[in-house]
Formats: C-alpha cells, sequence, structure tokens
C-alpha cells in the first residue's frame, strides 16, 4: 500500500492595517529572482505568467510604500534592500523551524500510517539534526520510520528510558574529552547496546564569500573585529566547539557573539549569509547550501546506537539494509564534506571508546 507523507512548511501572511492580505507566493517569485536576474525565467520557474508576476511585485511594492526589485529594460532584475531582508528572513525562518516542522510531520505520518492496514515496520529513530539524517526519510520506502530532531544527549536518554528504539549522536575523530567521554559513558552501555556506524562530517568556521577577515582558526574568534554566531548549549556542535576553544586557551567571554545562539547548521549559515555575523560554526554542507566560504577545522563521526536485542527486529534490520545501500550512500557522498564511512557496520561500544583510547579512528 502507497502511502501519502505529510509535509509541513511555514507560510508567510502579510496584514495591513485595513484587513488587506497579499499572496505569500511573492517568496517563490524573490528566490527565482535572485538566480535568474531576469523576471521572464523567475516567472517561469515561479510556475507563473510574466503579467502576474509583474502584477504580483507592483503590489507588493504598494504594500510596503517601496519596490522589493529593481528592473530595467536589457538590464534583468534584482532585490533592493527590502527585498533582500524579506528573502533572508524566510531562509532564516526555515533553517530555524526545519526540525520542528519535520518532527511535526513524522508525528503525523505516523499517527496516518497507524490507522491503515498493511504498514510497514516502525521505527522511532531520535537524532542530532544533520543533513545526512534528513535523507532518511527520503529513501525509507520499506520502513515507517518516525525521525525526531533532538539534542545528541536528549537522544540517548530516550533510548535508555525506551522512548525510542535508535538513537543518533556524534563524535569527534580527534582524541575524545574526558568531559563528552563521561557524558556518553553515562548513556552508552556496553553489554546492552551496540553501535551502527553511519557517516563522517566536516566541521568548520563558516564565513563569508572569500573569507573577507581572513578568518583562518577558531583562534581568530577572539578578534575584536568579528561577529559570531553560536549553536545552542546543549548541541554536540556547541560541545565540540567548546572543546577546541578548551584546547587553544580562548575564553568564550573573549568572542563577540559567543551567547548568540541559532539551533541548525543551516540556521547558522543563514545568520552569516544576512550579515548579522561574519562567522559561525558548523558543517560544510550548511555553507554551501547559503553560498558561503568554509575553513574545515575538524572531522566527526555520526554514529546511532541501539539496544543489542533491537537488532533482531525487522525494522532495525530494514535502517541497516537503508544506509547501506549504494542509493542512500551516493546521496550522502554529495553533501559537501560528507561521506558514508563504514556505514551501515555494527560494532561494540567497546569498540567505539578503542578508538579514542588509541587517539585515531
Amino acid at each position: 500500500m502507497h502511502i501519502k507523507k505529510v509535509q509541513v512548511v511555514p507560510t508567510w501572511s502579510f496584514r495591513d492595517e485595513s484587513g488587506n492580505q497579499l499572496d505569500p507566493q511573492l517568496f517563490k517569485l524573490l528566490r527565482a529572482l535572485e538566480s535568474h536576474r531576469k523576471l521572464t525565467a523567475a516567472a517561469r520557474e515561479a510556475d507563473i505568467s510574466y503579467r502576474h508576476g509583474w502584477n504580483l511585485l507592483n503590489k507588493w511594492a504598494a504594500f510596503f510604500g517601496t519596490p522589493l526589485v529593481e528592473l530595467q529594460k536589457g538590464k534583468g532584475a534584482w532585490l533592493t534592500p527590502l527585498g533582500e531582508k524579506l528573502l533572508w528572513a524566510e531562509k532564516r525562518v526555515i533553517a530555524r523551524l526545519e526540525p520542528q516542522l519535520d518532527n511535526l510531520a513524522s508525528e503525523l505520518n505516523m499517527e496516518i500510517s497507524r490507522t491503515l492496514e498493511g504498514v510497514r515496520p516502525q521505527l522511532r529513530l531520535h537524532a542530532s539534526h544533520g543533513y545526512a539524517v534528513a535523507l532518511l526519510p527520503r529513501f525509507a520506502d520499506q520502513l515507517e520510520l518516525d525521525l525526531q530532531y533532538v539534542s545528541a544527549e536528549d537522544a540517548l536518554a530516550a533510548l535508555n528510558r525506551g522512548s525510542c528504539d535508535v538513537a543518533g549522536f556524534h563524535v569527534p575523530m580527534e582524541m575524545i574529552s574526558d568531559k563528552l567521554a563521561q557524558t556518553y559513558s553515562n548513556y552508552l552501555k556496553p553489554r546492552g547496546h551496540k553501535i551502527i556506524r553511519f557517516i563522517s562530517r566536516r566541521q568548520g568556521l563558516i564565513v563569508k564569500p572569500e573569507n573577507p577577515l581572513n578568518i583562518d582558526s577558531v583562534v581568530d574568534l577572539a578578534s575584536h573585529e568579528v561577529r559570531f554566531i553560536n549553536r545552542q548549549k546543549d548541541s554536540g556542535t556547541r560541545a565540540l566547539l567548546d572543546e577546541l576553544l578548551v584546547r587553544q586557551g580562548i575564553s568564550a567571554a573573549a568572542i563577540d557573539g559567543y551567547l548568540s545562539e541559532e539551533f541548525t547548521h543551516s540556521a547558522v549559515a543563514a545568520y552569516v549569509a544576512s550579515g548579522m555575523a561574519d562567522v559561525g560554526f558548523g558543517v560544510e554542507a550548511a555553507a554551501e547550501q547559503f553560498g558561503l566560504g568554509f575553513v574545515p577545522v575538524t572531522t566527526e563521526y555520526y554514529l546511532m546506537v541501539c539496544h543489542q536485542r533491537a537488532l533482531e527486529q525487522e525494522a532495525t534490520q530494514r535502517l541497516i539494509q537503508l544506509i547501506r545501500g549504494d542509493a542512500f550512500q551516493q546521496a550522502v557522498a554529495e553533501l559537501p564534506g560528507y561521506r558514508p564511512d563504514h556505514c551501515g557496520e555494527v560494532i561494540s561500544v567497546e569498540e567505539m571508546f578503542d578508538w579514542y583510547q588509541k587517539g585515531s579512528a
């Protein structure tokens, strides 16, 4: 049985004091204009007529009292400062809300599937948000996947209290810190758990195109002229950055913007791209998504963990088959900075900690 999937996407609504409401389709047109710089091509991509696109721009210009796009015959079209601000506001909202909207969509899809006959095996995956794990629903045609994005520590806690079947978390390839090792030791039980290797990904500094401030390492974050945007306190990426700062002897108080937080890699990149910060810390794929520069700093493993008994369950077996498949691994390899290293290999908790005791992968 083919089950229809629900997607949840944010929609903007603009009203003036008289209650007049305008068509949110403008954002699709603005995105196309940013790419093509011609109204004809932008209207075609937005699946509207040239006349409708022209009328749409005029109506919104009247609504705001200023044009959103400059059009010159023979020279094309480009966004005005207000047009750029609106488009970047939309990108930031989507980047910030994406995990929560995906969580809601996953819950709705699971409820729908439970009411239908002949549903596929169901698996609850709580995981730290990332570009590779976000690919899983696209390939889960033999599995009903309830994917919930939470922090790495919350995912591990959920596994131990039985709220999920598999948890996703990430650890640096280099020597793990005593603090992080202790945190994971509290949740990972050698006799009860098994590790499913997933992917590796590069983490680093997300900078403006061509890196105008010549930011080369985390040491440069303490420069007075650099504005930083951080990840939220309970994220694995924040923990990784804090460990790197400790190793370099850098005080968080010396970093302008250390206390400013975003909740996803893409939200950090959108913040930098909008000009509100000069640099953020996150994955290379986020920098690529927003046309930004990237300075590699370290590489980390993204791993999954489940109870040993869960390995025999059909849903877990189908998940492992999925991530071992050529189609999924090719999709991961196409993500900038991502590699499907030993993807789907099952190892023990002891073997995972052995990597770090030896100081290498």
